[in-house]
């Protein structure tokens, strides 16, 4: 990502209304596009496969795939590794994120937040995932 170029971002939640939310925060600021919305894990490996994406904020609990089964495949996988670097990758969750952070870290995601968070901190999380190569991950590129 160059310093002109937007922030790609890729919402994935299988709730509706928390997309929809997520997007309207993510589109009203210069910088940064949604690039899709996904409501499960495997549909985000889908897109970021055939799209380049630099950010993928998705929620740890999901049907099919969740958000740490997703993450692990997404920064591990060889298609999305043929574009260039995996995205980084923020996960959300109402709850118990102390029982998700040495997990997420082995699957590299970059950040894992509370879906309550404020929104200038999410926005703060997206825009340093996608400028930074370190986070709680140890996959690195």
């Amino acid at each position: 990502m160059t310093a002109a170029a937007a922030v790609r971002v890729l919402i994935a939640d299988d709730a509706p209304a928390q997309r929809e939310g997520w997007r309207m925060l993510l589109d009203s600021q210069p910088g940064i596009t949604v690039v899709g919305e996904v409501g499960d894990g495997a549909r985000a490996l889908a897109v970021v496969r055939r799209e380049p994406v630099d950010v993928v904020l998705m929620d740890l609990h999901m049907p099919r795939v969740n958000g740490l089964a997703a993450s692990a495949r997404i920064t591990s996988d060889a298609e999305v590794r043929q574009q260039g670097p995996a995205p980084r990758i923020v996960l959300a969750t109402a709850l118990d994120l102390d029982d998700h952070v040495a997990e997420a870290a082995r699957a590299g995601v970059f950040a894992v937040v509370y879906k309550d968070i404020e929104p200038d901190a999410l926005l703060e999380i997206v825009r340093a995932a996608a400028a930074s190569g370190d986070g709680l991950g140890e996959r690195r590129d």
